[in-house]
């Protein structure tokens, strides 16, 4: 099953301007808060009515600006698990579940039908129970399951563990996890936790400002984001503003230096990344292609890691991007103070360029 979106909606000053094309696959929408993500949802489930575009799921077209096509939501036969639920709290697990088998399959086996689902989201036992006796995990199971009895050509998740307490995510995500790994169609799963994407999701389609850019897979998404609201969003943190000399070469404004890079530098390329844990600590007289010295401003220790903010000699300290930050394992007697001069190394192949946004 595949879902192709293209689509405009305008709320005063801010335009969802949003386009991306998936297949059997689970695609996250990642972004900041307000950035455009669960409003996306909303217009391929028929919530909202973009101003201009087409939705097509399953090659049925559910909304075509230009043909006149607006499904409504109960014509769509989409299923959007919304972040509370939306469980009917007077209703037990199987009567919540009834409600939706009734209306797809009228009174045909609808015992059987239950039957199974509860085997399948792991709820046999609590049928009888309503949702406020149940745990979080459970009536997320319980709203999955009732979108499945749907027959839904599409699943769509805002931010399915949000609602959670922080001991529950883990185990909910697992059972989330291999339940959608048993469905055979398309997921469109909405976060702004790249930790919860990157175990959970194929592709990702970041959504910024209410524009979406190009869809990468995983890897291509961690290993080199090309814009910077991609790397900020990839969990990267470090930055600086460029001038490109050459190819493979850049004058790194923020930082005061010279760098030399293993990836081509596009001629729109704005900006440079690096992470944390790829910058090294190195002696003074060692030899390398990108040698800085910095002085450090700040040490901080994580149970299995320090944390070192160091700023380049020639940078200045209360600029946007001059503070570089890196992360090495914890060593028992580290003698760097505030003060202590450093000299750091950044490799080649772990500078990322970055485009200002996709054109």
């Amino acid at each position: 099953m595949s879902v192709y979106v293209k689509i405009k909606k305008s709320f005063g000053n801010f335009v969802l301007d949003t386009e991306f094309e998936a297949e059997n696959v689970i695609l996250a929408l990642l972004g900041a808060s307000g950035s455009g993500k669960s409003m996306t949802l909303k217009c391929i489930a028929g919530i909202v009515r973009p101003d201009k575009g087409r939705i097509v799921v399953d090659g049925v077209t559910l909304f075509d600006s230009e043909k006149k096509i607006n499904l409504s939501p109960q014509e769509r036969h989409v299923g959007l698990l919304f972040q509370n639920y939306a469980l009917f709290p007077n209703m037990t697990v199987e009567q919540n579940l009834y409600t939706v088998l009734k209306k797809r399959s009228g009174a045909k086996n609808l015992q059987d039908q239950l039957n199974l689902l509860l085997e399948s989201f792991y709820l046999t036992g609590l049928e009888k129970h309503y949702p406020g006796q149940l745990s979080g995990g459970q009536q997320q199971r319980v709203a999955l399951a009732r979108i499945m009895a749907s027959d839904p050509r599409i699943i769509m998740l805002d931010e399915p563990l949000s609602a959670l307490d922080s001991y529950l995510r883990w185990q909910v995500e697992k059972e989330l996890t291999d339940i959608l790994g048993k469905y055979k169609g398309t997921t469109l799963y909405v976060s702004h936790n790249r930790d919860e994407v990157y175990r959970i999701c194929q592709k990702v389609c970041v959504i910024n400002d209410g524009r979406s850019e190009k869809v990468s897979s995983i890897v291509e998404f961690f290993n080199a984001p090309p814009t910077l609201a991609s790397a900020l969003l990839s969990g990267c943190k470090n930055y600086s503003k460029i001038e490109k000399l050459s190819n493979d070469r850049v004058y790194a404004v923020d930082w005061k230096t010279d760098l030399k890079c293993s990836a081509h530098i596009p001629d729109d390329a704005g900006y440079i990344g690096v992470r944390a844990h790829r910058i090294l600590p190195i002696g003074s007289k060692d030899e390398c292609l990108n040698k800085i010295s910095c002085r450090v401003l700040e040490v901080r220790h994580d149970l299995f890691s320090v944390i070192v903010t160091v700023v380049p000699a020639d940078a200045d300290p209360r600029k946007e991007f001059s503070q570089i930050r890196m992360e090495m394992p914890s060593l028992e007697d580290d003698p760097l103070r505030p003060g202590d001069s450093m000299t750091i190394n950044i490799p080649p192949e772990m500078i990322m360029p970055l485009r200002k946004r996709m054109s």
